[in-house]
């Protein structure tokens, strides 16, 4: 699916969503994310809508048969647990859809921004300390 059918699916879900307030829907590598209040709660990637979750939210998508959004690399597959993909019936039903949602909102808040790898310290070389100048050694003749 192109990044432009993702972000028209994501944003027929966000007109859905209108009273959990505006959510933006942005490109996010191939997807599109949706973010409310600059918080990314889910993302729409291969026609289907991945929404935050955490230890409060997750057994209800695991209940539904679900699982995390996941990848291929040449030697190992990589699932993103933070991620679960929304079930087809919860998508059909608004308020369903509000509620898992919101759900996903919450569990975003309650994680904080990502964690940024910390960059190796730069070690500086002292600069060398100049030396004053010589002062010159002609006498000048008092007479």
């Amino acid at each position: 699916m192109s990044w432009q059918a993702e972000k028209a699916h994501g944003e027929e879900i966000a007109y859905r969503l209108a009273l959990l307030g505006k959510v933006e829907v942005a490109r996010f590598f191939s997807g599109a994310a949706m973010r409310l209040d600059g918080v990314m709660f889910g993302f729409m990637s291969r026609g289907s809508l991945f929404l935050r979750v955490d230890d409060v939210n997750r057994p209800a998508f695991v209940a539904a048969g679900m699982g995390p959004f996941s990848y291929e690399r040449p030697t190992r597959t990589v699932a993103l647990e933070g991620y679960y993909e929304t079930p087809a019936d919860v998508l059909e039903d608004a308020g369903e859809l509000f509620d898992w949602c919101r759900g996903a909102y919450r569990a975003a808040l309650l994680a904080g921004a990502p964690k940024r790898k910390a960059k190796a310290a730069v070690k500086r070389m002292a600069k060398p300390v100049a030396k004053p100048a010589a002062k010159s050694s002609s006498k000048r003749n008092k007479d």
